[in-house]
């Protein structure tokens, strides 16, 4: 089993590579993959079959991996994502509000567990919350830099257009990402309206903007503070100017961005601090509504795997409360 374990582990790390923009696709045309079942919930393919932007090549299955040995505590991630999907989580008795949730790993996998499945027992069951948790595609070559922004984008128009059906407010649809999700998800709130791909369907005609916006350890800057491996994956080993400015996310900050929560251990050692310190500063330049929270301790990756004790574990409680403005006390 060991064995086993370990040779898909070193299979999904060698899919990892530099992402390039590249106009010819490096597979034969095939169809569509469909969504693995990596997690309990309803999975929704993202895009209409054989109709995922840039995606001209076969559809791998996408790959998932165990790292736990632990069964009571899984510790799972998919890679090999070509045909993106979300997977929804439902309670039995909604309060109306969805929730886009973008996990991390490094824009080399997606983690499925301690970013997604663990949410479902507080933010589901016991607040509520529809949470749509995403498959994006990550960099590779051959593959556009846009496709991770292209995927949060198209995602947030599916959930508005799937919105009335469930039961749910389509313009109170905001976005939570972690780590290098919390890159995808400031990608999403900054660019929201940057065109990214070719209208596919009525869907596309709606609006990607986020109501409000939640970055947990988020990979913020490409430049000094950057998470390097974060980096190398989605702009190259040697990127230039532009580009180290231009997926800088407190460059793009705008007036016209949703308001967004910040969340952060000071002692992350893995995606440092001061990506959420310099997405702060260009918010509060920017005159939009936020807020910043660091936690002494925490690390990096904690999710929703925290000290029952620490003040660390207090951030589900301070993201909800974020996402029910009409509920703060006025002063």
């Amino acid at each position: 089993m060991q064995s086993t374990l370990f040779t898909l582990v070193l299979a999904g790390l060698l899919q990892a590579m530099p992402a390039m923009a590249a106009e010819t696709p490096l597979r034969a045309p095939s169809g569509p993959a469909v969504p693995v079942a990596d997690a309990t919930g309803e999975p929704i393919p993202l895009w209409p079959a054989g109709q995922v932007p840039g995606e001209r090549g076969s559809a791998r299955t996408p790959h998932v991996v165990e790292r736990s040995a632990d069964p009571t505590r899984p510790e799972r991630y998919v890679d090999q994502v070509d045909a993106p999907w979300l997977v929804v989580h439902a309670p039995m008795h909604p309060n109306g509000k969805a929730l886009l949730v973008i996990p991390g790993g490094g824009y080399q996998r997606v983690v499925i567990d301690k970013e997604g499945t663990d949410l479902v027992p507080d933010w589901v069951d016991r607040a509520g919350y529809t949470l749509f948790v995403l498959r994006y595609r990550l960099p590779e070559a051959g593959r556009d830099r846009q496709a991770a922004l292209a995927d949060a984008q198209r995602a947030m128009r599916l959930i508005r257009a799937q919105a009335p059906r469930r039961g749910l407010q389509p313009d109170s649809v905001a976005v939570m990402g972690f780590s290098a999700g919390g890159h995808v998800a400031a990608r999403l709130a900054t660019g929201f309206d940057t065109p990214a791909y070719p209208a596919r369907d009525a869907a596309d005609r709606l609006s990607a903007r986020p109501a409000r916006a939640i970055l947990v350890y988020p990979v913020i800057d490409m430049g000094a503070q950057a998470h390097a491996g974060s980096r190398q994956r989605l702009l190259g080993a040697q990127p230039d100017a532009g580009l180290v400015t231009g997926y800088s996310m407190q460059q793009q900050v705008t007036r016209g961005m949703p308001p967004t929560l910040l969340l952060h251990a000071a002692d992350d050692t893995v995606v440092s601090v001061d990506n959420s310190l310099l997405m702060a500063q260009a918010l509060a330049a920017h005159g939009v509504e936020h807020e910043l929270h660091v936690f002494a301790h925490g690390g990096h990756g904690f999710g929703m795997r925290t000290p029952p004790g620490s003040t660390t574990a207090l951030w589900p409680a301070i993201a909800q409360r974020w996402l029910q403005p009409d509920q703060e006390q006025q002063p």
